[in-house]
């Protein structure tokens, strides 16, 4: 399935008020999943409320052991500082990078903004060398945006 194609399904699953914040997250993630070949792990961290670190939120892959991340640590904690979007083709080409798995290739981190803040973010991780386009990056803008108008 095309990532326009996903656009509606991620906004029916937003607009589901009959789930949780947490259920329809984890529905995102599920969806990505299922749907593109090259997302191998899907998941959301948000702002540990005022602390300078991201607490691991609903996601869909492997289990990790990074469940709090500081600011600044690993490609999470950059895109928490920087508040850019950090597409990494090839991991083991990034000094700051905190290893997950050793399938692990490549990882997208978008920003999601709620009133101009950065709150968190979807992290992906790949198990391909070079996966993402501007397309994901587009993509997963609107994922955020979607995102941000339930937390």
């Amino acid at each position: 399935m095309s990532l326009d194609n996903l656009k509606p399904k991620v906004t029916e699953i937003v607009s589901n008020t009959n789930e949780t914040v947490e259920n329809r997250l984890l529905q995102i993630c599920e969806l990505l999943d299922s749907n593109i070949n090259y997302y191998n792990w899907v998941g959301f961290y948000f702002r540990n409320g005022n602390k300078e670190e991201l607490k691991l939120g609903p996601y869909v892959g492997a289990p990790t052991d990074h469940t709090i991340i500081p600011f600044g640590k690993g490609i999470c904690g950059q895109v928490a500082l920087s508040n850019q979007n950090f597409v990494v083709p090839d991991v083991a080409a990034q000094d700051n990078y905190i290893a997950c798995s050793i399938t692990v290739k490549a990882e997208i981190v978008i920003p999601i903004f709620l009133n101009g803040e950065n709150i968190g973010q979807i992290d992906i991780d790949s198990n391909t060398h070079n996966p993402f386009t501007e397309a994901d990056e587009r993509f997963l803008e609107f994922v955020c945006e979607k995102v941000s108008e339930i937390i």
